[in-house]
């Protein structure tokens, strides 16, 4: 039943009125997430629910209308493994608090993609192929990254990092320092210096670039409010 809800979410949202999409948006922004084995099912409908009640604020779609054009382009992946990544959702046109709702209820439908490891290369790898396809003007091209844990499969992220930074992109994070009581778990989640730091020195780039460090999924919704609000303006 989820399935099948998500896919008339989808066709509804692929079916909006875009008028303006024409004149180009303030912002491509991909939400690259990550769905892999650390984050347990609960941990995961905590995400879905954080980005519905986001995308659902007033304070968001004030900052989307606030813009020059007053609407943004956003996709959504997920990953785990480097052989583990989907394109969730498709470049859509956010303009209003209706399509910020299709766009938001669309995602929360979908059901998960994958378990596994982590990979957070070949989720900038599968942003960047989005960004290399992008339908509508912009000037600016963020890729916003969420994940509780170290890149421990596929090339090193630095590269897919700096590969996007050629292309002009802005890549942000938001690391999830998901507590475990599984040693190897811990040790992935809680790297040297903190998962935030890691995300500081592997992931992120480009100008303006920033980290939100959060250490429970009860904070998430705000935190992605937060992060959205900031990449929008």
């Amino acid at each position: 039943m989820s399935r099948l809800m998500f896919c008339l979410l989808f066709a509804l949202l692929m079916l909006a009125p875009q008028a303006r999409a024409q004149e180009g948006v303030d912002v491509a922004l991909v939400l690259v997430d990550d769905v892999s084995g650390s984050i347990n099912d609960q941990q995961f409908e905590k995400q879905k629910d954080g980005y519905f009640a986001a995308f659902t604020d007033p304070k968001v779609h004030a900052a989307i209308q606030g813009g020059a054009l007053g609407q943004i382009l956003v996709a959504y992946v997920e990953f785990a493994s480097d052989f583990q990544v989907r394109t969730v959702l498709p470049w859509t046109v956010i303009k209003d608090a209706a399509s910020a709702r299709a766009f938001a209820e669309a995602m929360r439908a979908a059901p998960r993609s994958f378990r596994g490891r982590t990979s957070i290369s070949a989720g900038i790898d599968e942003a960047m192929k989005l960004m290399a396809n992008i339908p509508i003007a912009t000037d600016r091209k963020v890729i916003d990254v969420c994940g509780d844990g170290t890149n421990n499969l596929g090339r090193p992220v630095s590269e897919a990092r700096d590969d996007a930074a050629k292309q002009g992109v802005v890549i942000n994070g938001l690391a999830l320092a998901n507590d475990s009581d599984v040693p190897w778990l811990y040790a992935h989640t809680h790297p040297p210096g903190g998962l935030g730091n890691y995300y500081r020195e592997n992931v992120t780039i480009g100008p303006g670039n920033f980290v939100i460090e959060i250490n429970s999924f009860e904070s998430f919704a705000e935190a992605i409010k937060r992060k959205l609000i900031q990449e929008i303006s």
